[in-house]
């Protein structure tokens, strides 16, 4: 079976930053893309970045410059570095794989939740 695990969330002050981890367990499966998508209290998920399985990155215009997204194939496991982070980034964040098993589909994490405090 497969499962995705988040680490890396917390509190944090305006301005400063945190690093999140996903990793996938398992075996015999092989990842596509993955992203980071999160979801704010009374606000729908939005994603906040995605990777190819190549490298190939996409982010949100409202974290352009401040959020990288990065992985590790090796490891089956995924980063996104936030840095310069603003109390509107306060959300749970999930990770997103998708996995090939035979047949693909779309694995979630369990959420990380993310406060940065004014």
């Amino acid at each position: 079976q497969v499962q995705l695990v988040e680490s890396g969330g917390g509190l944090v002050q305006a301005g400063g930053s945190l690093r999140l981890s996903c990793a996938a367990s398992g075996s015999g499966f092989s990842i596509n893309a993955m992203g980071w998508y999160r979801q704010a209290p009374g606000k729908q998920r939005e994603l906040v970045a995605e990777i190819t399985s190549g490298g190939s990155t996409n982010y949100a215009d409202s974290v352009k410059g401040r959020f990288t997204i990065s992985r590790d194939n090796a490891r089956n496991t995924m980063y996104l570095q936030m840095n310069s982070l603003k109390p509107e980034d306060t959300a749970v964040y999930y990770c997103k794989a998708d996995i090939t098993r035979g047949t693909t589909f779309r694995y979630w994490g369990q959420g990380t939740q993310v406060t940065v405090s004014s």
